[in-house]
């Protein structure tokens, strides 16, 4: 058992439910019905746990080259193949299942499509170019769109501007990560462009564009009578943090650096969020 819950990624399934539920927040007029919140986020979560499952089965060779993914439950040989196939398919049907009946439609709709650009799109895309962590930025960004559709039935501006926060954020995350198991990448035929540019310079400078627009996008949500000024404040003063990481690492191009680039991106989405909780304009 544990070896199949190590195949759902918990912890990025766990950032993608709490996004999810930021969505729905956003998207909820009225009454809060219970229900209507524990079926999108159980049918977000086996749909993401899904997709974790399979994208394991579908990179296994991969993951056997790299040190940090050499021991998950595939490439160590713990789990057969067919089974984490199977497992993954059975999670994300019912998944997609669970938001059809029990949400609507629309909803499960955005999920498979992740699924779909996650699996068919992004995951391919890693053994060709460095372009793909562009292309994965997409579905890593529905969870916000995903918990809204939940909530409204619908999309509009203020669930596109949640996912254009997490869409950005993701980049800073993401390259720091590529920087620090740049040598596993490599071995492993990842082309992550740390991999392609071992100088980290165009990473670096990747990782300031990226930690820039995401200033001016996270206080949207102020200006578009999401939440207040203490949002504002909080969303600012996370983001100039987030910037220094920035500067730093392109300064000084090590992993140390490039490990507090991801320790800085870890914090401030769960700080950005509770901030949005806290201090909204609507109850």
């Amino acid at each position: 058992m544990k070896d199949y819950i190590e195949l759902t990624k918990p912890r990025i399934t766990w950032l993608i439910v709490m996004s999810t539920a930021i969505g729905y927040y956003f998207g909820h007029v009225g009454a809060w019905h219970l229900w209507a919140i524990v079926h999108t986020l159980l049918g977000t979560g086996l749909v993401a746990s899904g997709t974790a499952a399979l994208n394991q089965w579908y990179e296994r060779e991969a993951d056997r080259q790299m040190r940090r993914t050499q021991m998950r439950p595939l490439p160590s040989g713990r789990l057969r193949p067919k089974e984490a196939l199977w497992f993954g398919i059975a999670l994300a049907v019912a998944g997609g299942l669970e938001l059809g009946f029990g949400v609507n439609w629309l909803t499960s709709g955005l999920c498979i499509l992740t699924l779909a650009s996650y699996l068919f799109l992004y995951t391919p895309l890693k053994q060709r170019t460095w372009w793909s962590t562009t292309v994965g930025a997409f579905p890593g960004a529905m969870p916000p769109l995903i918990g809204f559709a939940g909530a409204a039935g619908k999309l509009s501006a203020e669930a596109w501007v949640l996912g254009a926060i997490l869409f950005l954020w993701q980049f800073p995350h993401f390259y720091a990560i590529a920087w620090m198991y740049r040598e596993d990448y490599s071995r492993a035929g990842i082309q992550m462009l740390p991999v392609v540019e071992p100088d980290g310079e165009s990473t670096a400078r990747q990782i300031l564009l990226y930690s820039i627009l995401l200033i001016p996008i996270s206080i949207l949500p102020k200006w578009m009578g999401m939440t207040g000024s203490i949002y504002m404040i909080g969303a600012l003063a996370m983001g100039l943090l987030f910037l220094y990481s920035g500067i730093r690492v392109s300064l000084d191009r090590t992993k140390v650096r490039a490990r507090k680039v991801l320790l800085t991106s870890v914090i401030y989405l769960p700080v950005l969020y509770a901030l949005m909780v806290l201090d909204p304009v609507r109850l």
